[in-house]
């Protein structure tokens, strides 16, 4: 196979993308978005759910202040990421058939990763307040760093990696 060939057929050195309107592909980038926040949605109002019964629980007043306001900051980012990642359902609802779904594709996109950052935050700390309360432990921040650097990676930094290694620019 020639060079240009070999590269063709691992996708480098195509001029154009799909061959669709600027319509059609607000409309495909649109079912990819809902189909990813639907992920992320549930797994956030599981979660924030969950936070929300636990200061009905016996052991919530013997908490000490601090995990009081690490429970607190918590409750408010998964009430904020829940916000975010259902945005884009109201969005759509708001402007749908306005013409504007490129736009509203745009802004839909930055309140899911908004959502994906609040959603990160709010795992963090809820790991961070689980763990203290179950453990005592001086190592937890060290555990719950591992962790996020663990999501870091599979959120952010492979996907951005790929995308930088195997864009293609005109």
């Amino acid at each position: 196979m020639s060079d240009s060939a070999d590269d063709m057929a691992r996708g480098r050195g195509r001029i154009r993308g799909r061959d669709e309107t600027k319509e059609e592909r607000a409309d495909r980038m649109w079912s990819d978005l809902i189909q990813e926040v639907r992920v992320a949605q549930t797994g956030v109002q599981i979660l924030f759910g969950f936070l929300l019964t636990v200061v009905f629980t016996a052991r919530y007043p013997q908490l000490s202040q601090t995990d009081r306001t690490i429970y607190i900051v918590t409750v408010v980012l998964g009430a904020s990421a829940t916000g975010a990642l259902i945005g884009p359902v109201s969005f759509h609802r708001l402007v749908s058939g306005r013409r504007i779904k490129p736009q509203a594709v745009t802004w839909a996109s930055r309140l899911t990763l908004a959502g994906l950052l609040l959603l990160l935050a709010t795992m963090t700390s809820a790991l961070l307040l689980i763990l203290r309360v179950a453990t005592h432990g001086d190592y937890v921040p060290w555990v719950v760093a591992g962790v996020v650097a663990w999501y870091l990676l599979c959120w952010f930094v492979l996907p951005l990696w790929v995308r930088r290694r195997h864009t293609i620019t005109d």
